[in-house]
């Protein structure tokens, strides 16, 4: 009886509790631009509660009947204080004016400044385009990609490059989304640029753990690259000339205040140039990249939003006698978002994602040879959002992606020959579906935890039987078009807790299982434009990696300093490597010249960042370790791959020197990477040949740079409508040779003996400058 009455007090009291709360939800822009002001806080100070802003730009809070005040904010932006009488649930939009003092005069509330404290997020980093544009850039170009390299965790995979490798893991197993499509080859030139236009680019999220349950697809990391929308409210532009590269972008409302478009064009010029020469071979050698984005938002009454965007990109490499060599990406997303209520969101996409590369080569003059390959992708996706409380959140989804891969086809052409060779087309359906929960048990301890789940399935093809013992081929099974077969799949378990140690620090721990089901075949560390992408199947098991991650976070002297300390441990199955001097192209039996075995990386990341003043930055450190062990490699021992850097060092400052002026610089410093050296040699037939008894036993010379740049405002007159900046910039500026590889080859003097020759991309110091226009 008495079990009954107290549960009959609790069950009434929650409901009086319940019908005393009402949803505040609405959305935090830019007075000026109307743009969405991501990460934006709302925080009602006499309850000690608060929120902000999700990538949406949207916010919601469960609060108590009666009158509140919102304290508003926004770093940039002056802070804004918002009166409410709440009487029911509402959705109000908040503006904010960009603040017209210095950056060091910026007054943020210390709830916005307490994030990296009180956030749930461990293990993840987010790049405003303002922090990414202050970093100095190579040949002028401001780089997302570079950017993130600067970050703990993260190592470059080369000089110059824009390939990365996140705690221990391959280039291949980062997952890279432009407006939630994916990126399968994000950078230009063979690796110097990237293929995000810094103008278009709003801010760019980095997970290395902690993935929430709703992503999936590479076992690595996640990198989330947001478009910004057009301005709804006045037209204007941004223009660039630099170089090596000019860019434009224009932006305006389609009806004023509720919907924009954004349009931006980037090329570099080099071919240009290089037509004006005197030399043949220059005159005849066409090099160059452009990019083309574009965005639509469209606010189609109270409760919904859509959007499209989509990316076109193209490099061309021609020698207009013997090579013509190009390749691209192309991206198109539809984003329909629909408030049913206060409490439920959904928010529902249609992606398509595509990459190619073709290579033609004319050798004689009278045949000519073409080289096709491409991937491409078309995703559904649903994410549902329900806000119960303000203690409790919920979100499902689902997602099913159709992998279409062309391996290769070859055709040669002549006046007496024509033949082709085409490698069967792979299809593959890859679904998804998760359950998350966000559960804030009191004002200490809030728990994140998910449950995802990803099915593999191969369409229709060719699956190849092999000989146990010697992997010959030895038989093959033809399944028809639309016939499902290789089915796996797996649950993925995510979880993320957060206890707070009173107002200013705080520990955390996340744990994530990511499957992936792509692999890339290459010979290269970062990849090229002729990397083939091959499915999970039969004989090819997806690759696993199960992470934990303890951290501990502090903020100082008013939240001016945040310090973070992480540490992690992985563990990898189903990690691929290949077989020595094996033959990855227009090769049929592919995944016979696979290896599978283990892996394991571990490591300690520190960063100190300061976030406000004249001199803003961060310096962090990196500590690591990763091994894979793999039988048939490096006799079944234990060995270092490539992404094996023990120790990264990264100091990246800004400072205001004058209004008008400002100065960045990026110092950064790597362990060499491992790699593969005889250990002695014998000869035959007259030709040395080297022994090698280890696989990456020895490593290369340690890397280190100094990259520095100076901003300089144009001064404003009254009435012009328009306002210029110069930046200048200097790469490697004391002209620091970095290894980029090392060639084992006979010596010319003494064919009997070996040396070891180093190569680096860049040995000089580079200077740049680049003229930025705003109108």
């Amino acid at each position: 009886m008495k079990s009954t009455i107290t549960l009959i007090l609790v069950f009434t009291l929650s409901c009086t509790w319940a019908q005393q709360t009402v949803t505040l939800t609405g959305s935090i822009k830019d007075s000026m631009s109307g743009e969405l002001l991501i990460g934006a806080s709302v925080y009602v100070a006499q309850l000690k509660m608060g929120t902000t802003a999700n990538l949406d730009g949207n916010f919601s809070l469960n609060l108590p009947l009666g009158k509140h005040v919102l304290e508003v904010s926004f770093i940039g932006y002056e802070n804004q204080s918002v009166s409410i009488d709440l009487r029911e649930s509402i959705n109000m939009q908040i503006v904010l004016k960009p603040s017209a003092t210095a950056l060091s005069e910026v007054v943020v509330t210390d709830q916005a400044k307490a994030a990296n404290v009180e956030d749930m997020k461990m293990s993840s980093e987010v790049l405003s385009i303002k922090t990414i544009k202050e970093i100095p850039a190579f040949m002028g170009e401001v780089d997302v990609l570079k950017a993130i390299q600067a970050l703990p965790g993260v190592q470059s995979g080369g000089e110059g490059t824009t390939g990365y490798f996140v705690r221990g893991g391959s280039a291949d197993q980062n997952l890279v989304l432009l407006d939630g499509a994916t990126v399968y080859s994000p950078s230009h030139l063979m690796g110097f640029f990237s293929v995000f236009n810094a103008d278009v680019i709003k801010e760019a999220e980095l997970y290395k753990g902690g993935v929430p349950a709703q992503y999936g697809g590479r076992s690595a990391s996640l990198l989330d690259i947001t478009q910004r929308n057009g301005d709804n409210e006045k037209f204007h532009g941004n223009a660039g000339l630099g170089l090596i590269a000019s860019r434009l972008s224009l932006e305006g409302p389609i009806q004023k205040g509720k919907s924009s478009f954004l349009v931006a064009g980037r090329r570099t010029y080099a071919d240009v140039f290089t037509r004006m020469s005197n030399r043949e071979d220059l005159k005849n050698s066409i090099m160059y990249f452009y990019d083309l984005n574009g965005r639509l938002n469209f606010k189609l009454g109270e409760k919904d939003v859509l959007t499209l965007s989509g990316y076109y990109g193209d490099d061309v490499l021609k020698n207009k006698e013997q090579l013509s060599w190009n390749w691209g990406n192309r991206t198109a997303t539809a984003n329909w978002k629909h408030s049913f209520s206060d409490k439920l969101i959904a928010d529902i996409s249609a992606l398509y994602s595509d990459f190619n590369y073709t290579l033609a080569v004319n050798s004689t003059g009278s045949s000519e040879l073409e080289w096709k390959a491409r991937i491409n992708d078309e995703t559904l996706k649903a994410d549902f959002t329900y806000l119960a409380n303000s203690r409790y959140s919920f979100k499902i989804g689902a997602a099913s992606i159709y992998h279409t891969i062309h391996p290769g086809n070859i055709s040669i052409t002549g006046s007496d020959v024509e033949t082709s060779f085409n490698l069967k087309t792979q299809r593959a359906l890859e679904s998804s579906a998760y359950l998350s929960s966000t559960i804030k048990v009191n004002d200490e301890f809030t728990v994140d935890a998910g449950l995802r789940y990803s099915m593999f399935q191969n369409i229709g093809g060719i699956v190849n039987q092999y000989q146990p013992e010697t992997n010959e081929p030895l038989s093959s099974t033809e399944y028809d078009a639309g016939e499902f077969h290789g089915t796996q799949g797996g649950f993925e378990p995510r979880l993320s807790m957060r206890h707070m140690l009173g107002t200013s620090s705080s520990i955390k721990m996340s744990y994530n299982r990511m499957m992936q089901y792509l692999q890339l075949a290459s010979n290269s560390t970062t990849g090229t434009p002729l990397d083939i992408y091959f499915p999970a199947s039969e004989n090819i098991k997806p690759q696993i990696a199960d992470q934990i991650a303890l951290g501990y976070f502090k903020n100082f002297k008013d939240n001016t300093y945040e310090l973070s300390a992480e540490v992690y441990y992985k563990y990898m199955q189903n990690q691929i490597d290949f077989k020595d001097n094996a033959n990855l192209i227009l090769n049929e039996h592919l995944e016979n010249e696979v290896l599978s075995g283990d892996g394991q990386a571990y490591g300690l990341e520190l960063m100190l960042k300061k976030t406000q003043g004249k001199l803003t930055g961060w310096v962090s450190y990196t500590l690591s370790h990763t091994e894979r062990t793999i039988e048939g490699i490096n006799n079944g021992k234990a060995y270092s791959p490539t992404q094996d850097r023990p120790h990264a060092i990264n100091i990246v400052s800004s400072y205001q020197i004058k209004p008008r002026l400002q100065f960045g610089a990026a110092w950064t410093y790597s362990s060499g990477a491992p790699i593969s050296l005889p250990t002695s040699s014998y000869e035959f037939d007259g030709v040395v040949v080297p022994v090698y008894d280890e696989k990456n036993g020895y490593r290369l010379p340690d890397s280190h740079r100094l990259d520095i740049s100076f901003t300089l405002d144009g001064k404003k007159k009254a009435g012009r409508k328009w306002e210029y900046s110069y930046n200048f910039s200097i790469y490697n500026l004391y002209a620091r040779q970095n290894p980029f590889s090392i060639q084992v080859r006979q010596n010319a003097d003494n064919p009997r003996q070996t040396e070891a020759v180093q190569t680096s991309l860049v040995g000089t110091m580079i200077p740049a400058i680049t003229l930025n226009i705003k109108f």
